[in-house]
């Protein structure tokens, strides 16, 4: 679908790379230019069991269909080159810190002199004019995401996915897109800029509102939605699995409790509206637990199904890749001589 475009790559780490990866799986035709020497950082990122000799996991999931090359921005020869590359980009994906631009002689206005047509964009941890160095778990700590995340028992924690890189992609994508939009008219590309801090902020969506509306700061919960109830309270199966309901009206908690025999609680106060089940979500979460244990995961998704209850069966990462759907997801290449799988970026259809 986009096989006209030529974007060069040269941001590191997850956010920028991914936005690179979707282009290239779109059929756009993306070069990813390293430092000789410094290359992207996270293929050093390898875990227990990772092969030394390898390509990282980290830096496969999100370096998809790309062509590789190096270049030393800080000698002449080699910034000549990117230069001569630029005039004939669509995009340019980069994260370098503030000064770098300028350092380095790539400012949006020399780049736009060489390439009016050139869509810049840029990542930054925390905004254009910053130098501040940002990783995903600073961006959860500083945002307020680690603060609602976990137990009230337990410190806060950060989600296991670099999920404000993940959003900022997805921003990145976005603005991107309505550039592409805009030149088809224009003929003039735009600069867009994303930051991990304004993307990790509007990301806190309910949350914020509530804050915002109440003046009360969200506590750490766990997987309990904070006006919603039941919702992410785990229970046992017959066989011992885990699942969780998210019960979002009165008719799904009408059929849930006819279904776990339990009806005698429709006329219980505590119960019979979504706020006060709200505030009596621990009694309710006993309650339920008995009637969850007389059924297998299979009766409950089955029922669950027919019934149109959300319920779901927590699995761990193999069993969600046992599944066929998750299967038709994995994408393989082979890089540098390594054979390298990752999940697709792309989980939209056209028909």
């Amino acid at each position: 679908m986009l096989s006209n475009l030529k974007i060069i790559d040269i941001s590191t780490v997850l956010a920028g790379p991914s936005v690179g990866m979707f282009f290239a799986e779109l059929g756009a035709n993306v070069l990813k230019i390293e430092h000789p020497t410094h290359k992207d950082v996270t293929r050093t990122w390898k875990g227990e069991g990772e092969n030394t000799n390898s390509i990282s996991a980290y830096f496969s999931s999100v370096n998809f269909k790309k062509k590789y090359t190096t270049l030393d921005l800080s000698i002449s020869k080699d910034l000549n080159c990117f230069l001569e590359l630029i005039q004939e980009a669509d995009i340019l994906l980069s994260n370098f810190k503030a000064s770098d631009y300028s350092k380095f002689g790539i400012e949006s206005r020399r780049l736009r002199t060489l390439n009016p047509r050139l869509i810049h964009g840029r990542v930054s941890g925390f905004g254009s004019d910053s130098d501040r160095v940002a990783y995903d778990l600073i961006l959860q700590a500083e945002s307020g995401f680690m603060s609602i995340n976990g137990l009230s028992t337990t410190d806060p924690i950060k989600m296991p996915v670099a999920l404000i890189d993940v959003l900022t992609a997805h921003q990145l994508k976005e603005g991107i897109l309505l550039a592409l939009l805009a030149r088809e008219k224009s003929g003039i590309g735009k600069d867009v800029h994303v930051s991990l801090y304004k993307t990790a902020v509007c990301s806190l969506v309910n949350q914020a509102s509530s804050y915002l509306m109440t003046n009360k700061i969200p506590q750490r919960i766990g997987s309990l939605h904070p006006s919603i109830a039941p919702y992410g309270e785990i229970f046992t199966t017959k066989e011992g699995e885990k699942v969780t309901f998210a019960i979002g009206s009165d008719k799904q908690f009408i059929k849930l409790l006819q279904k776990l025999d339990l009806v005698d609680f429709l006329i219980d106060e505590r119960f019979t509206t979504n706020q006060s089940r709200v505030k009596h979500r621990e009694v309710l979460a006993k309650l339920l637990q008995p009637g969850v244990k007389k059924l297998t995961v299979i009766e409950l998704l089955e029922w669950s199904l027919a019934n149109h209850i959300p319920c779901g069966h927590i699995k761990n990462i193999q069993e969600v890749f046992n599944e066929k759907t998750a299967k038709d997801l994995v994408r393989e290449e082979e890089i540098e001589g390594v054979v390298t799988k990752r999940v697709t970026s792309i989980s939209f259809d056209f028909n």
